[in-house]
């Protein structure tokens, strides 16, 4: 009986998992398997995992193939982008939208790429008893129709079946990653120290080379060099300052949804070893610090998210512990004091030396990151579309989704009545 209840048990905590992932929702139905192919590529799934309300407007396979024929990932990222509102649509709420119209808001709104409407779509019911589709800018055609209801979780994620692309002229002509210049958007992002160091050390070489497979660049901004426990690079050999420029890169296409999802330690361009010159991630909310073992950084911003480049900025330097060693242990609280009556026989104790007091840290650490900061979107974006969660990906932290929780509250009442009745 036991053992029944417990297969019971892993059954339905698989499949609650399995209900907030997009992929593993998709790959129940063959028809979207180039759809989640991309959304895998892109890493867009992980940006839907880790949002709610979200819905997911899929396109069925060859729905896309003038897109991705003609267009760099980048370019194919954007349009998908589009398809996933940040809001909770099934087929009763399309069929009956206030006053026949809405602008829904979109993931592509978020990334801060989006000049005017073109982060919206426009839903309209029409005539005919059908929902059509196209993009937020005024004029732009409603040339795609919602077809089916796929998947609802209610209300957090929903799966619907829309006719065509919705894929602006505006979104088809963006720059490919290729066309970037790193140093560029690194000074326009307020980093210009760090931007004079990569190219000084020659790093933004390797950068560049890297940015093509793909690279996720950390860049301290300007006022994280002047802070005051910022360290002073001049004591640092030339070797060192690669090792600490190259530590603030990845050779990976990491945006912010696929850090979140992130568990344990990453490696970064500095790695030259198994657990060297790597980082923690660790969230809070909207909120995603980077981990270092000697203090913590939280990312400020996203200069440019653009399949396979990305570049965020952090309100501090990354310090490595091969470099600066670990962090200090917090001192131990004092003793409390005792004062009990000398006795009238003995003599006072003469008092101890004092021990010489301890040197302070070079390194401190910086304010705790506030949690309602936005995950580098435009301050147009929506903030309340995110799950409020708060874990370290670093360590062991973990909390389950609601679904989750649902299940194993069930199974727990199943168990307890099938003792009673046994």
């Amino acid at each position: 009986m036991a053992a029944s209840l417990a297969l019971a048990l892993i059954a339905l905590l698989s499949a609650a998992i399995s209900a907030t992932n997009i992929t593993e929702i998709l790959s129940g139905y063959p028809e979207y398997s180039e759809f989640n192919d991309l959304l895998t590529k892109t890493k867009l799934a992980d940006e839907i995992n880790s949002r709610e309300p979200v819905t997911v407007c899929a396109l069925p396979n060859g729905a896309l193939s003038s897109v991705t024929s003609k267009h760099p990932l980048s370019v194919v990222k954007n349009v998908l982008a589009l398809h996933v509102l940040l809001d909770y649509f099934d087929g009763p709420k399309l069929h009956k939208i206030s006053e026949g119209s809405v602008l829904s808001t979109t993931l592509y709104q978020t990334t801060g790429n989006a000049a005017g409407q073109l982060g919206f779509v426009n839903i309209t019911d029409v005539k005919g008893g059908k929902v059509a589709f196209g993009s937020g800018l005024p004029g732009s055609p409603l040339d795609s129709t919602f077809t089916k209801s796929v998947k609802q979780f209610p209300y957090n994620l929903s799966v619907i079946e829309i006719s065509q692309a919705i894929a602006p002229a505006a979104v088809l002509s963006a720059a490919a990653p290729s066309d970037l210049n790193i140093t560029a958007l690194l000074e326009k992002a307020g980093c210009k120290t760090f931007a004079s160091l990569i190219v000084s050390t020659g790093v933004v070489k390797v950068y560049a080379s890297a940015a093509g497979k793909g690279l996720t660049v950390f860049a301290p901004n300007d006022e994280a060099f002047k802070a005051a426990d910022a360290p002073d690079l001049t004591k640092l050999t030339n070797a060192e300052v690669v090792s600490l420029l190259q530590y603030h890169a990845l050779a990976a296409y990491s945006p912010v949804g696929t850090l979140k999802q992130t568990k344990g330690r990453i490696s970064t361009l500095a790695t030259n070893g198994a657990g060297k010159y790597d980082l923690g991630v660790k969230t809070a909310g909207d909120s995603v610090s980077l981990v270092t073992g000697v203090d913590d950084s939280r990312i400020a911003s996203t200069v440019i998210d653009s399949t396979p480049l990305c570049i965020f900025t952090v309100d501090s330097l990354l310090l490595p512990v091969e470099l600066f060693g670990k962090a200090p242990s917090p001192a131990p609280g004092p003793a409390p004091e005792t004062s009990p009556s000398p006795s009238p026989a003995e003599a006072p104790t003469p008092a101890s030396s004092p021990e010489p007091a301890s040197a302070p840290s070079p390194f401190k650490s910086p304010p705790a990151p506030p949690t309602n900061s936005p995950d580098g979107a435009p301050s147009e974006g929506p903030t309340a579309d995110s799950k409020n969660s708060s874990s370290d990906n670093s360590g062991a932290s973990f909390e389950a989704p609601p679904a989750v929780v649902k299940v194993l509250l069930t199974v727990a009442f199943l168990v307890f009545g099938c003792i009673l009745t046994s």
